[in-house]
């Protein structure tokens, strides 16, 4: 294998911008691949897939945590967050109380233990999925971006793990609370608005929430590899830093419920993470060289 790395290397003429491992294939050869590797992630997600149906029921008692918490308390104050934010399972039988949730057509509660289990099969499944995404763009990247992936994949996992985590323990509670308040007797009494929450819309709802803010705790993962790949520098992150205030409002606004406070517990992680990125690309990111200065080979820039 090395020798066949050297050979190609001495193929390779001295300006030649391609990647090192390069393998020119066609439109259809790219299909091809790209059709092998989603079967093998289908495939790597299908025995998760079995482990969360047989677990249905318990997996949809511990989602439906952060609407039971949200029935249960009338006030939110700092030590019910941190309570929440610490302790993810109720801790007592007055934080766990019987809560409905109803479903309209035979086939509703079937369809939904499907739908919840796929989802849990490919977040576990997740490192999988990424390693087959690595597998397709691989020919295209340089060694140097290669080194790069492998630490990357585990901490995109953890990081989407997070935001999964931080989704469900804090926001999922305090939206739900939100929402309740909504309810009850309106003006002199004469009308009662009364919730019927179905068990798909919940869900639905509950896990678009979830998989937002994992995507949302990728922020700093992908800004970390472009700086470390020598995309971008911590100046020009700093330059974009109002651009993404912007950019994080309208994110909050498209991908969570429309109440200020789901909204802003998207927009403040997001560009707390953004600007934590910036500090690892300031620390561990490439030196910004000014015209004219010279790089370590002692070529101008």
């Amino acid at each position: 294998m090395a020798e066949a790395d050297e050979a190609a290397s001495e193929e390779r003429s001295p300006g030649d911008p391609s990647p090192e491992d390069d393998v020119e294939m066609t439109f259809f050869e790219h299909l091809t691949e790209l059709r092998t590797r989603l079967i093998r992630a289908l495939v790597g997600i299908l025995p998760f897939f079995g482990v969360a149906w047989y677990f249905r029921e318990q997996i949809l008692e511990w989602l439906a945590i952060p609407w039971n918490r949200a029935a249960v308390t009338e006030t939110i104050d700092t030590d019910v967050l941190w309570l929440w934010l610490t302790h993810p399972y109720p801790q007592s039988a007055e934080e766990l109380q019987p809560v409905e949730l109803h479903y309209t057509g035979p086939m509703d509660p079937f369809i939904v233990y499907l739908v919840m289990s796929a989802i849990v099969g490919l977040i576990i499944a997740s490192p999988w999925v990424f390693w087959q995404i690595y597998g397709f763009v691989a020919p295209g990247l340089y060694r140097r971006e290669k080194r790069l992936v492998f630490p990357f994949i585990g901490i995109s996992t953890v990081f989407f793990l997070a935001g999964c985590y931080f989704g469900y323990a804090l926001v999922l509670p305090l939206a739900y609370q939100t929402f309740l308040q909504f309810g009850g007797e309106v003006g002199s009494g004469a009308i009662v608005l009364t919730e019927i929450v179905t068990v798909d819309s919940y869900l639905s709802l509950t896990a678009r929430l979830l998989v937002a803010f994992g995507v949302t705790f990728q922020v700093p993962v992908v800004i970390a590899f472009l700086s470390f790949a020598g995309l971008v520098n911590w100046k020009q992150l700093v330059k974009f830093g109002r651009w993404w205030l912007v950019i994080s409002v309208v994110v909050a606004a498209l991908l969570t419920p429309p109440d200020p406070g789901s909204q802003l517990m998207m927009a403040i992680p997001l560009n707390v993470l953004y600007w934590v990125s910036v500090v690892f690309a300031f620390l561990f990111g490439p030196k910004v060289v000014k015209p004219g200065d010279k790089t370590e080979e002692g070529f101008e820039r």
